[in-house]
């Protein structure tokens, strides 16, 4: 087999105890790491005709692995008025204006990533966006739990005042019960986003797909676990298997979306085909590996489950209730799937974990590696429940970006707020820790996402104050959350997300040295080069 000798390099291993670049060469045949280690001993291994590429001294990590992310809508996102930056109503309703020029003919307008801090008393209307657009308009909140609609928008959705709220979502309404343009978890993703399908073709689909691959390999980012898998995504992953030869551009593993209907038949039933797929074949680019459970909303819309109310007098009740989340997560785990729990509230974590908890006892001991989602505000000591329990904790440092974080902080009140995203505990306690963005609801960019992991500053907007600094992480150890420990929590820690003998051959070169350059290098560094099985797929200058 043919080798490359990587030489010259600031490598940094993410290998258990790494705290910084500790090798200087790679040798790579087949696809994987034959040796890693300093020029005079790698070299020493190399075949005489083996290729030789010198790095010019720049840092190597092995590739991100974004550990919880949803590709297809991350693609679609990347194609939607961007509105995160827009902060306030003004701006967005400029956006909006805009859009409608720049496309006269378009049916709907789509736009994606508004704050409620941007919107008078974090109320979106119906009102606000019909004084700028005559047709349908759909705006995803920045965490993708809410979608602000205009009222021609819930005119096509068949949305009246006699139209019931579904389980585990609401339509905001008036005092007059009339719908205000807001509408809250399942009442966006069971009102919105099929109706949205309807409007979306493949060739739509397959465009959005490429463009998220590229974008994750321009962003060092070679591997990905999708969090909201269904029908549409499978049915697109499928086609780009075919586009690309039968390996996906990005190693892609996928949970099925479990929704709650009320009825534990519908419940398994959806259970079962995620079980049917885990046990497909689609090649050493992707597999479907479980299920995912969305048990509550987000703190910035107040849906998320808390244990006790948030500052406005609120709470809400979890989207998957204990008595139907244990028996659906029994079952999943009697049929072997990894069982990925969306939890942000510190009710509904405690839940999630008492019905991992119940799956093991009912199913008995046995390899496994389930997963909490988010834990935003968790209760303390879950850090150890999760520990003993061997769940992942699965965070996403960009969701404390600072820019984002007024309302969170408004509502829980600043001594919940105090122990948001702390990541440490979790180190602490010995559970594992993986780190990804969830993107579209943040930036996909893994850079940015190390950025805010190590300084709880904003990659968004530099005019916002850290929030709880003493909660930042060492570079090392966040690179190693988003590689390492991402790829063990997918079942991958043999052979990805180290670059070491044995591994295969995913890595991504930087332009700047945040190791010795600090963490501010990383706002300005860029990916010069992404490799995975050791082709390089993304090059700055000319991507494949």
């Amino acid at each position: 087999m043919d080798q490359t000798l990587y030489r010259n390099a600031r490598i940094f291993t993410a290998e258990p105890g790494a705290d910084g670049p500790s090798a200087q060469a790679a040798l790579v045949e087949g696809g994987r790491f034959v040796f890693v280690g300093d020029e005079e001993g790698t070299a020493a291994r190399a075949d005489a005709a083996a290729a030789t590429v010198n790095l010019g001294g720049r840092v190597v990590v092995p590739g991100f692995i974004d550990a919880h992310t949803h590709l297809l809508m991350t693609g679609q996102a990347l194609g939607k008025v961007e509105l995160t930056s827009a902060r306030n109503l003004e701006q967005i309703q400029e956006r909006i204006t805009d859009a409608r020029a720049a496309d006269p003919e378009a049916a709907r307008i789509l736009g994606r990533g508004w704050l409620f801090d941007s919107v008078p008393g974090g109320a979106p209307t119906a009102a606000m966006l019909d004084a700028v657009a005559d047709v349908p308009v759909y705006l995803d909140a920045n965490d993708l739990h809410s979608c602000w609609v205009n009222t021609a928008a819930l005119d096509e959705l068949g949305i009246t005042d006699e139209t019931p709220d579904p389980i585990g979502g609401r339509i905001v309404r008036d005092g007059d019960g009339r719908a205000t343009g807001l509408l809250l978890e399942t009442a966006a993703t069971q009102f919105v986003w099929p109706h949205l399908e309807t409007h979306t073709t493949d060739a739509d689909r397959d465009v959005a797909l490429d463009r998220a691959f590229d974008a994750y390999l321009a962003a060092g980012v070679t591997g990905a676990v999708d969090m909201a898998f269904g029908e549409a995504d499978l049915a697109a992953v499928e086609r780009a298997l075919t586009r690309h030869g039968g390996d996906l551009p990005v190693r892609l593993a996928a949970h099925w979306l479990v929704d709650n209907h009320g009825d534990a038949e519908r419940n398994n039933a959806q259970i079962g085909r995620a079980a049917e797929l885990a046990g497909r074949d689609f090649g050493a680019s992707f597999r479907v590996v479980g299920v995912k459970f969305i048990s509550d909303g987000v703190i910035d819309a107040c849906t998320a489950s808390l244990g006790a109310p948030y500052t406005d007098g609120s709470n809400a009740d979890p989207i998957w209730p204990l008595d139907a989340l244990r028996p659906a997560v029994v079952e999943a785990d009697r049929l072997g799937l990894q069982i990925a729990v969306h939890a942000i509230g510190d009710a509904a974590s405690s839940n999630a974990i008492d019905a991992l908890e119940d799956a093991v006892a009912a199913n008995g001991d046995r390899e496994r590696r389930h997963r909490i989602e988010h834990l935003e505000y968790a209760a303390e000591g879950t850090a150890e429940r999760l520990a003993a329990l061997g769940i992942t904790a699965s965070m996403q440092p960009v969701h404390t970006d600072a820019a984002v974080r007024p309302n969170w902080d408004a509502m829980l009140g600043a001594e919940r707020a105090a122990r948001g995203f702390a990541w440490g505990e979790y180190e602490d306690a010995g559970a594992l820790l993986a780190f990804s963005t969830d993107a579209p609801t943040a930036p996909h960019d893994a850079l940015g996402n190390m950025y805010v992991a190590t300084t709880r500053h904003s990659a968004l907007d530099a005019s916002f104050e850290p929030v709880e600094p003493e909660l930042a992480l060492p570079l090392a150890s966040a690179i190693g959350h988003a590689t390492r420990d991402a790829a063990i929590s997918v079942g991958d820690g043999a052979d990805r997300g180290m670059i070491a003998a044995g591994y295969h051959a995913d890595f991504a070169v930087l332009d700047a040295d945040p190791f010795t350059d600090g963490p501010q290098s990383l706002l300005t560094s860029r990916i010069v080069s992404t490799f995975v099985g050791g082709r390089e797929v993304f090059s700055a200058t000319v991507s494949a």
